[in-house]
Order: structure tokens, then C-alpha cells, then sequence
């Protein structure tokens, strides 16, 4: 295979892909499913250039909860959490990507900073949570100690982070070099660390979560990509997703896309990066469970969607 023509696949996995819903958060359970995660992509990295985002939100958390509980190692920013769960989850992968790959095919882990703009509308509401759920005499304890916004989240409270746009990857070149040696390269582990230049030029961390799915997208696009994966524990997109008439999408239009209504936690992000995807290039981009990535570069899986104006068709 010649790394010089052979298609880049990007390959967004979800938050879950990791630590499903439910599952103890230990190491030994994180490793059994990057395990599943490798033997899912194997198949793809076979065929293509492959690069590798993952989300970060319950090792966040939980790193979160650890240093809250440690009260003499004063507050970590969550820029320094980011990278933290970049290195370790990135390990787990390039770890059990590199025993599925044939001998000699590289897997690497960059840890990946990301440009934002100060002048980010995000900035001024900031409205990702994240971390652990205080009560509500606590959130404002936090509130007025720390300057932290805080939103309501089921019974409790939660940290309010602005999510602003990513602008540019700041090792975007390494990892351009890394691609064209066929090197399988995991990056933007969570969506990047957020960063800001400053007027002389200096990068600096920032308070910030950006979305993971956008940084993918944004990234697909600016390496010239022909496909990105958006892959999760759902089988595809939904029509009147909760509904005993619900339906399974095959095929859409990202026109036709962006005029349904989907969870904002959960699909939304991934139906914006996908429609900002193909609509930027001629590329194609789908939506499906992380055991059926091969088949959803085939069309045999999952939900495709389309740039321009297309018919949908249904399961």
C-alpha cells in the first residue's frame, strides 16, 4: 500500500468508546475496550491512512473528582486534565491499535493544542458542563470562591465551561508528516487542548472544552480527508428518535439534515460536524456503532450522509 495515494480516514470515537454507560471506571475495563476499539478499526486501517480522536468527558470527570478530593494539590486547570487524559487514554489505544496492526505499521499519540479565539461568542456563555455534580449550597460555595459558572444538571450542579470553535491545529504539520509515512496517529483526544496566542505569539492553556466531533471535523478537512467516521454505541441516526414509530436512517442530505431536531448532548454535535464536513469537501461522512466502522465505510452500516440536497432513504 502507498501512503502517498492511499485515502485518510478520520475516525471519531465517542465519549463511551472507552468507559461505556454503566461500567466500573478502571483501568482494566478501559483497556478491554480499546481492545474492542482496535479490533473494530484494524479492518480500516488495513485499507487506509487511519487517524484516531476519542472523547474524554468520564475521565475528565473523574480526574476532577480525584483532585477536588485532594485538597492539597490545590485546582487543576483543565487544560493540564486535558492532557492528562490525552496520555492515558491515548496510550490504551496506540497500545492495542499497535497489537492488531501488522508488525512494523506505526501507532502513535500526539498530544494536540487547538487555536481558539479570545473573541469566541462561546466565551461569554459558557455552557459545556463538565466535571463531578455538586449540591446546590456547594455550587455556590464553588461559585463565588472559584468565579466558576455553574448550570443545573438533573438534581445537582455542574461547572459551565465555554465549548468556542476550533480554529487551528497547532501540530497540524507533524501530524500531516505522521500520516504520509502510513503511521496510524491518535490525536485531539477530547477535542484538543484549547489554546490562545497571545500578541507576542505565546501559546497559553484555557478554561474551554471544545467539542470533539467539531475539532474531528475540523481536522478531516484541513488534512484532506475523504471519509470521517462518527462512532458511538448507537446503530444510526434516528427519525423520531423515543417514538414506537421511530426509523432508522440509511442515507440523508446534510441539507435535508439540518432541519430535524436531535439530543444536543448526545447526536447533535455529531449531525454539525458531519454536515460541516461534506458540505466543505466532496467527502462522505457517516454515523454508527464503533463494531461497525468497516461496514460503515462500505454503506452497509450505520448512516450516511450526503452534501447537497439528497432524497433520504430509510431502513
Amino acid at each position: 500500500m502507498s501512503a502517498a495515494i492511499s485515502p485518510l480516514i478520520v475516525a471519531a470515537l465517542g465519549g463511551n468508546a472507552l468507559l461505556r454507560r454503566g461500567e466500573p471506571a478502571d483501568v482494566a475495563t478501559q483497556r478491554a475496550n480499546a481492545r474492542q476499539a482496535a479490533r473494530a478499526l484494524a479492518p480500516v486501517a488495513a485499507q487506509r491512512r487511519l487517524l484516531l480522536t476519542h472523547g474524554n468527558g468520564p475521565q475528565v470527570g473523574l480526574l476532577a473528582l480525584e483532585r477536588e478530593a485532594d485538597v492539597g494539590a490545590g485546582h487543576y486547570p483543565l487544560d493540564v486534565l486535558d492532557a492528562e487524559t490525552e496520555g492515558m487514554l491515548g496510550y490504551l489505544i496506540q497500545q492495542e491499535m499497535a497489537n492488531h496492526l501488522p508488525r512494523g505499521r506505526a501507532c502513535v499519540t500526539l498530544i494536540t493544542q487547538i487555536e481558539v479565539a479570545a473573541d469566541d461568542a462561546a466565551f461569554n456563555a459558557p455552557g459545556k458542563p463538565i466535571g463531578p455534580v455538586y449540591s446546590a449550597a456547594q455550587a455556590r460555595t464553588i461559585a463565588a470562591t472559584r468565579g466558576w459558572s455553574m448550570l443545573p444538571d438533573g438534581d445537582g450542579w455542574r461547572r459551565a465551561v465555554a465549548s468556542p470553535r476550533p480554529r487551528r491545529v497547532v501540530e497540524l504539520g507533524v501530524i500531516a508528516q505522521l500520516l504520509a509515512s502510513d503511521t496510524v496517529v491518535v490525536c485531539a483526544g477530547g477535542g484538543g487542548i484549547p489554546v490562545l496566542r497571545d500578541a507576542d505569539g505565546q501559546l497559553h492553556g484555557v478554561e474551554a472544552v471544545i467539542d470533539k466531533d467539531a475539532a474531528s471535523a475540523h481536522l478531516a478537512l484541513q488534512l484532506g480527508a475523504t471519509a470521517l467516521l462518527l462512532l458511538t454505541d448507537v446503530d444510526a441516526l434516528y427519525s423520531d428518535w423515543g417514538r414506537a414509530d421511530a426509523r432508522a436512517l440509511r442515507s440523508i442530505g446534510s441539507h435535508e439534515l439540518a432541519t430535524m431536531q436531535f439530543a444536543a448532548g448526545s447526536m447533535a454535535p455529531k449531525v454539525a460536524a458531519a454536515c460541516e464536513f461534506v458540505e466543505a469537501n466532496d467527502g462522505m461522512a457517516a454515523i454508527g456503532r464503533l463494531e461497525d466502522a468497516a461496514a460503515l465505510l462500505r454503506g452497509e452500516a450505520g448512516t450516511r450522509i450526503l452534501g447537497g440536497q439528497h432524497a433520504a432513504c430509510w431502513w
